[in-house]
């Protein structure tokens, strides 16, 4: 199997390293979290090939994964384009979210290691800082880093994994209201990793439900904005 991994030379994109169908996927996934692409953007099988010299077939493998992954639409004998999450599936990605981070937050009061609470609090302080000093840009991996470190000290595999296939669109919807949330956020953060340390159970469970709740409400009054 061919392995290379999207990189840089230059201004243009070049592949080492990865299977290749991962790779074209990891770069165009990064296009379309960064915003380059646009919710509803025609994506074109034939420039992404040649901007990355690669053939169309595993561009069109890319581009079916990400549809699972809900960053693409593919339409019969149109293509694909760049998926435009409607408020009624950003609902449903709340809702799981709500139920499996207040699990997860629960689990890991009892469960987590004395390394990986030191994990989450120099996660939080790292994002409070880039909060306050307003550096936008390294939020939403610090975001699923966080996260997924919180999965991880749950203890639970299958929780863990299954919070881990939503990671990726969860940073994405969760760049759309960054900016105006970004140091409450990271306070609702705090309160969970706080609530872990002492290792209340239900403080951290409700902890982590209202911080989703929170970010429920702050995406769709950003989605709901003008243009």
């Amino acid at each position: 199997m061919e392995t290379r991994h999207v990189g840089t030379n230059g201004s243009r994109p070049t592949i080492t390293h990865l299977p290749l169908r991962h790779a074209v996927l990891e770069e165009v996934r990064r296009r379309i979290m960064s915003g380059q692409w646009k919710p509803g953007e025609r994506i074109y099988e034939d420039q992404i090939a040649n901007e990355l010299e690669v053939s169309r077939n595993p561009v069109r493998e890319a581009l079916q994964a990400l549809a699972v992954e809900g960053f693409v639409e593919l339409e019969p004998r149109r293509g694909a384009r760049v998926a435009v999450v409607s408020e009624s599936r950003a609902d449903e990605l709340f809702e799981v979210r709500e139920a499996l981070e207040g699990l997860v937050a629960r689990l890991a009061a009892t469960r987590r290691t004395p390394a990986q609470l030191a994990e989450l609090q120099d996660l939080v302080a790292q994002g409070l800082v880039a909060a306050a000093s307003h550096q936008h840009d390294r939020l939403p991996g610090l975001n699923t880093r966080f996260h997924q470190t919180l999965s991880e000290a749950s203890g639970n595999t299958l929780l863990a994994e299954s919070i881990e296939r939503l990671g990726h669109i969860i940073e994405w919807v969760y760049s759309r209201s960054v900016a105006g949330r970004s140091a409450q956020s990271w306070t609702e953060h705090e309160r969970i990793v706080d609530a872990i340390a002492s290792g209340d159970a239900q403080l951290a469970q409700d902890c982590a439900a209202a911080h989703i709740a929170a970010a429920r409400v702050a995406y769709l009054s950003a989605a709901n904005q003008p243009a």
